[in-house]
């Protein structure tokens, strides 16, 4: 029975996924900013899905970001990757982002990230 439930959720997750896939195209012009967020790190890559390529990333593992924040799994973290990132995409003169937040909630550390590139004049 334990299996069944895990199996299931799974299996809502990767249907979530793929729904908002189907709506959310980056391009060369708008690029996909795709977050990931596990238990103890989060993950963000700027995506161009007309050719599949990665233009820039940031994460919580990096070394830059560890030195300016200890911990790496809070809001302010998130914050700090959020600026970050804009920082990244403007030295690519990249204004404007699609925002995928995945499977996860605006709410909470993915807000937190998104506001952060925002105020960095990022737009959604």
């Amino acid at each position: 029975m334990y299996k069944d439930k895990v199996i299931q959720k799974r299996n809502a997750k990767e249907r979530i996924r793929k729904r908002i896939r189907k709506k959310i195209r980056g391009t060369s012009d708008k690029p996909r900013v795709h977050v990931f967020k596990s238990n103890r790190y989060v993950y963000v890559q700027v995506v161009n899905d007309e050719v599949g390529q990665i233009l820039t990333s940031a994460s919580t593992l990096e070394k830059e970001f560890k030195e300016k924040n200890k911990n790496t799994k809070n809001v302010e973290a998130c914050q700090v990757l959020g600026e970050m990132l804009a920082k990244r995409l403007k030295a690519e003169k990249i204004k404007l982002v699609v925002f995928d937040r995945g499977i996860y909630p605006y709410h909470g550390r993915i807000k937190a990230l998104a506001e952060a590139m925002r105020k960095e004049g990022l737009t959604f």
